[in-house]
Formats: structure tokens, sequence, C-alpha cells
């Protein structure tokens, strides 16, 4: 996703108004220069599929937390090394490119080690012992390479114990020197070269000669001693040599990692517990993808977010308080919101936020395009019930009518398409009915969720009776509710059917059925915000 982005998101358990209004409200964005993207929380309902396949657009992006993901955030790009480089090429890499480690791939491209600067300076700060033993570990091809060497022969029964020695050559020529399997170094003298290999010498490196006689090579098959010409100075030649053993020698093998689809502050708080300056961050498939560090994380952006159709933080994206909120739309009632930066706060009591959006459009004189109209049109229907829900205002019949004509519909006519298209979700299971349009409520400390269905005839689900009470008491217990309330509204019939599970449940019911029978319907209740949760406030407000 896009990092400057603008992720403009509705409500957990979306309906159409919340979809609608984040689809219409990126587009406003987009017509004025702001790239923004529009987000849902939940999957859509039937009837918002219904609207999105009809006027051809595509569910907006899930949009799971407000925090950044790793993959989100500017990372540094991802320069690796395989497990054949060498240690001298190591070093120069991280000099050409400022960079303190890399990661060590495989030949599959997937992550074997890591390689930090001091893992190199372990290598000349270390006993002579590991220094030894990595070098008897160095292929040959790896040593002349390192010494821009020329390899004259070279034996697959070499016999080097990485040891190293340096002839200085004198009248006794080379009757001091212990050679046997060591790397020996040495000026032009061809006859102490013969005499060096023959005492047993692991592989001899020549340091200018003038020309290296036949001889001296027949002698280095004999004895299997690999013979190279270095491109440099004795002292370089012994520096470049230790610097010449391939990094899978010395890498970590098991580094701290993360994964792209880690949270930013995760990754914080668990750098807090090493010492490392970078790390490797990885796909699904181990395959690099960039490093973070401490830096990157401490001075990423957080997530730049507009609200419609609710302000309510336990209504919205998870860790909705880590992100930057700009703008809220909405026509619900305020509760629980702070931030810490100001923000555009437009909410208006009426029948839907599509209503407000599309006034926005008409105000900053942005076209509406034909689609566009209809998608929001079926929002304004939606959310007030075909005008039959009390929060309707002749703003949202006024708009609908500018909307109806934008699109070139008949609002009846288009009405019972949606609403017969939303019916056929009555072949759902009731959970699935139950958490399609589900918000949550603190209510003087009681933990409440507030549920609407719409169906076309309450009798379909008389029937059901008792899987929707069975669906209502497993939420209640996996959602640690006092009160769970579900409302099925029939616009057809003008009304609604309660039901109503856990601890304050009878409570609830009594006062929308009083003495009459429950799980009745109850003519002229349609509206969540201005009917059913004010009656439940008061209930338990003990009022």
């Amino acid at each position: 996703m896009n990092n400057d982005a603008i992720y403009i998101t509705g409500h957990q358990h979306p309906d159409t108004d919340s979809i609608a209004s984040a689809i219409a409200y990126a587009f406003f964005k987009k017509a004025r220069g702001i790239k923004a993207i529009p987000c849902r929380l939940g999957p859509v309902n039937n009837e918002t599929a219904y609207l999105l396949k009809r006027f051809g657009f595509e569910e907006p992006y899930l949009l799971k937390d407000a925090r950044k993901t790793l993959s989100e955030i500017t990372m540094d790009s991802p320069e690796y090394i395989t497990k054949e480089t060498t240690v001298l090429e190591t070093i120069r890499k991280m000099h050409e490119l400022d960079r303190n480690s890399f990661a060590v791939l495989d030949d599959d491209m997937k992550l074997a080690g890591y390689v930090s600067k001091s893992d190199l300076a372990n290598i000349g700060l270390s006993d002579t012992a590991a220094e030894i033993e990595l070098l008897r570990q160095t292929p040959v091809e790896d040593m002349a390479k390192s010494i821009d060497g020329i390899v004259l022969y070279t034996d697959d029964q070499t016999h080097i114990n990485g040891k190293v020695s340096i002839i200085a050559l004198n009248s006794s020529k080379t009757e001091h020197y212990d050679v046997h399997n060591r790397i020996v170094i040495c000026g032009h003298d061809p006859e102490a070269f013969e005499d060096l290999i023959r005492k047993g010498a692991g592989m001899l490196i020549i340091v200018w000669p003038k020309e290296i006689p036949q001889s001296v090579i027949d002698t280095a098959k004999e004895y299997h001693c690999p013979v190279i010409v270095s491109g440099h100075g004795t002292m370089n030649t012994s520096r470049y040599l230790f610097l010449s053993p391939p990094v899978h020698l010395i890498m970590t093998k098991k580094p701290i990692v993360f994964r792209n689809t880690e949270y930013a502050e995760d990754a914080r708080l668990k750098m807090m517990k090493s010492r490392f300056r970078s790390y490797p961050v990885l796909d699904d498939e181990n395959h690099l993808i960039g490093y973070v560090s401490r830096y990157h994380i401490l001075n990423h952006k957080p997530r730049k977010l507009i609200l419609v159709d609710h302000n309510e933080f336990s209504q919205s994206v998870r860790h909705v308080e880590s992100g930057q909120i700009l703008e809220v739309i909405d026509h619900h009632r305020i509760s629980d919101f702070a931030t810490t930066q100001p923000v555009s706060f437009r909410s208006e009591i009426i029948g839907s936020s599509a209503t407000i959006i599309a006034t926005m459009f008409r105000e900053n004189q942005i076209l509406l395009t034909k689609e566009m109209a209809g998608l929001l049109l079926g929002a304004i229907l939606s959310d007030t019930l075909v005008f039959q829900s009390p929060t309707t205002t002749q703003k949202d019949r006024e708009c609908a009518n500018i909307l109806a004509a934008l699109a070139d519909l008949d609002i009846d006519t288009f009405a019972n398409e949606m609403f017969a298209a939303s019916a056929s979700g009555e072949n759902q299971t009731i959970r699935e009915m139950i958490v399609q349009d589900i918000k949550f409520y603190e209510i003087e400390d009681t933990r409440c969720m507030i549920s609407q269905v719409i169906i076309s005839l309450t009798d379909l689900i008389k029937s059901r009776e008792s899987e929707i009470m069975t669906e209502m008491n497993k939420l209640v217990k996996s959602k640690d509710l006092d009160l769970l309330v579900v409302a099925f509204t029939s616009v057809l019939e003008d009304g609604s059917v309660f039901y109503a599970a856990g601890e304050k449940a009878p409570m609830c019911l009594e006062s929308f059925y009083g003495n009459t029978e429950e799980h009745t319907l109850v003519k002229g209740v349609f509206s969540r915000k201005k009917q059913i949760l004010p009656k439940i406030t008061e209930i338990l407000q003990g009022n």
C-alpha cells in the first residue's frame, strides 16, 4: 500500500453507508489531488455486495490494524551477499554501500545467515587458532581471488593446515623454516620454491616472480602443493590472505529477523531486547525484502486516517489510537473520542453519512459520476430504511432525489430491488446474520453489543428462534458481554423483532415488550441510533 496515502474507513462490521461513504470520500479526496484509499474493517454484507457489483465498484481494501507493518515503512534496500562471498569482498561491499551488515542468502535466495562488522572484526581480534582454522577451510580459489593472484597449479589433494609462514630468504635459504602443510609466502627464488615444496609446504604463494620454471610446477604436482602468483607485495598479500575465508564460516546462522507483516511497534519492542543495529526483514517464503533499524522505527510516520460513519474508537479499526486521525465525518453520537492533534470533525443530525458526503461534492463543485451517485443513493436508502427511520431528515430526502436524478433511477423501484437482494441473506447462518452489522457499546459499566439484521418478513426467523438464542449465548460468552441485543428489522412490516441474551437481557426485553408477548413485532422501531440504543441506555442507567 502507499505510505503517503490517507486511509478512509468506516466502522467494524460495515454496513452499506459505511462502505459507500469510504469509497465516495476517497474519490472526493483524489479529485482534489490527495492520495486516498477506501477501506473496510470486515466483510461486506449482501446488500452492499449487490450495490458494489451493480455500480461497478470493487470491495475496499481490508484494513486490519491502524499500526503500520514493516512492509509499509521505509527500510534499507535488500542488498545481500552469498555464502561463498569472501570476507574481503564483504568489507569492500560494506564500504561501497555504507552498510554495517548483510544478510547471507543461499542458492534459493533464502536467508542462510547474517554477517555484521562485528563478525568481521572478530577475525582480527580473535586468537591465532581461530584464524588458522578459518584459512584451513578456505578454498584455494578464494585465497587467490583475495590476493588478486593467478593460480599456476591447484590440486584436489591439498594438505593445508591454515598456518602461514612468510619466508625471508638469506644465505641459509629455507634451512631454518618449518613449512610442513603451511601456506608459504616468499619472494622470487626458483631454487627455494622447489625446496619449500619438497619440505611439505601446503601452498606456495610467490610475490613478484620474474618467471616460474616448469620444474617448480612439476614438483608441485608431485607433492600436491598449489602454486599462486600474488598480485600484491608481501605485506598486502599476507593481509588480504587472512580476509579470504568465505562468510559462511563466520556468519551468524540463526540471526534475529522480522517478517514484513509484523507491526513496527512490535518490532521496536523486540529490538529493545538486543543490541544489533540492523535486522533482516523477510516475506512469508523467507525471501529478503529489506533491513529495518531503530532509526526506521523511530522515524516512521503513523498511518493517516479519516473516519466516516463512526467516531467511537471501540467501533473503529484496531489500535486506532496509534494512527493519525485527520478527519471525522459522522451522524452518530460523539463518544470516547480524543486526539493529540486538532482534527476536522463534521457531524450532522442526519439519517446517513452518505448524505453528508454527497453534500460535500456539491459544496466543492466536484462532479459525481452516475455510478457513484447510485452507490450513495443506495447507502441513504439503506441507512434511513427508505425514509422510514426516525433519523431521516428532509436533507436526506432532498439529497436522495438529486442522486436518483444523477443515477437515472426511480427511488421506489431501486429500493425494492436493493432490499430484495439483501433479503437473500436469510439463507445465511444465524451467526453470520448477527455479526454482519453489530456494534459494541459500554454503558454504565455494561458491556453491550447491538446487532441489526434487515429481513423481508419477520415470520422467516420465527422457526429459527432456538438457533438464534444458541448463537447469541455463544457470542455473550466469547465476547464477555453483559448484554447482547439483536433487532430483526422488516421495512415491509414497519417494525422490528427483538431478542436479547446475557445477564441484563430480562430488563432489556421488558423495556421493549412490557406486558406483551416477547419476540413479536414492535411497530415503528427502525433506528438503532435513535430508538434502540437510547432505550437500552435509559434502562441500563436505571431511569
